[in-house]
């Protein structure tokens, strides 16, 4: 029987978890929605870049429109439990990939501290710190890296 005094991030699985608990464990740092580049001769190699998704609001790193993205930004990727095992791609900080790794939530997580503005504080996220793509040439995504994973 499950110790319902822990929270459901601890208690359950991504299988297990809701529609509500899944969407609550996302951290709000946007950088998933930064755009990114994969490199043909490191396979896993995934380099992000400062540059965001036309729907990502550059102050609050939250989607303009999240129930729609994916008519608009067909490439969006929606994450789910099944996908669990290829989270490697997204940010070493992500809730999503760290319990799939099974860590644990950083302490600045809202789940933990109560506080949704906190992931900005501590500078995780891109908040003010994101060019539009409409701003940048295709050409010229590979100066814009800020970091890899994989």
């Amino acid at each position: 029987m499950a110790d319902l005094t822990q929270p459901f991030w601890q208690r359950k699985t991504l299988d297990e978890m809701e529609p509500e608990e899944w969407e609550a464990l996302c951290d709000g740092c946007g950088l998933c929605c930064l755009q990114k580049l994969e490199d043909e001769d490191q396979p896993g190699a995934v380099y992000y870049t400062d540059i965001a998704c036309q729907l990502l609001d550059h102050k609050s790193c939250q989607c303009s429109d999240y129930p729609g993205r994916k008519a608009k930004v067909p490439d969006c990727v929606q994450l789910t439990p099944a996908d669990a095992a290829e989270f490697a791609w997204l940010p070493p900080t992500c809730a999503y990939r760290l319990l799939a790794e099974g860590d644990e939530l950083p302490f600045w997580h809202y789940l933990l501290c109560g506080d949704p503005r906190e992931v900005h504080r501590q500078g995780i996220s891109r908040a003010g710190r994101m060019l539009a793509e409409s701003a940048i040439a295709d050409d010229d995504w590979e100066e814009r890296i800020i970091f890899r994973v994989g």
